[in-house]
């Protein structure tokens, strides 16, 4: 039976998004499939050494807040100053308290699975962004070279 493929392509660089694509990804992995991650535009973010990823409930209409504000705090004021820092501080400290990984323990387990890191050559290039910002053991290439992959692939998800 051949190995089943999972193809992902990351397109965000917000904290609340960083986490799909690598706890799917590895999760797959550690289901045998072999995966790809795509990192495009934004996504390219989370392959950064140096991560300073922020949540923000403005636009985010699903985000649960503390203290049922969701419920009552208009979301015109989540566009106040300190309000991002502090959405980001809760979240972290929520994330903490539940024992879920952090971004750095998930995007090198995925590495320690073999999961390919693919960084977007062309979204490198258009926001003049040096390759030595990034973590070791990825690779630049376009899309043609990610469609050779995804094609086959049995699953494709775009995050």
């Amino acid at each position: 039976m051949e190995q089943k493929k999972l193809a992902i392509i990351a397109t965000k660089g917000s904290l609340d998004w960083a986490y799909p694509p690598f706890i799917l990804a590895s999760t797959a992995s550690a289901l045998g499939y072999e995966t790809e991650i795509f990192f495009t535009f934004y996504g390219l973010q989370l392959l950064k050494k140096n991560l300073n990823l922020q949540v923000t409930p403005l636009g985010n209409p699903g985000m649960p807040m503390p203290m049922g504000m969701d419920k009552w705090f208009p979301v015109a004021l989540t566009a106040l100053p300190g309000m991002q820092s502090m959405m980001t501080y809760m979240m972290k400290k929520k994330m903490a308290d539940k024992g879920v990984a952090g971004l750095e323990e998930l995007r090198e387990l995925c590495q320690e699975a073999e999961v390919r890191l693919i960084a977007c050559q062309m979204t490198v290039d258009l926001f003049d962004m040096n390759p030595s910002d990034f973590i070791d053991g990825i690779e630049f290439a376009g899309a043609a070279r990610f469609f050779e992959f995804a094609g086959e692939s049995d699953i494709c998800l775009y995050i």
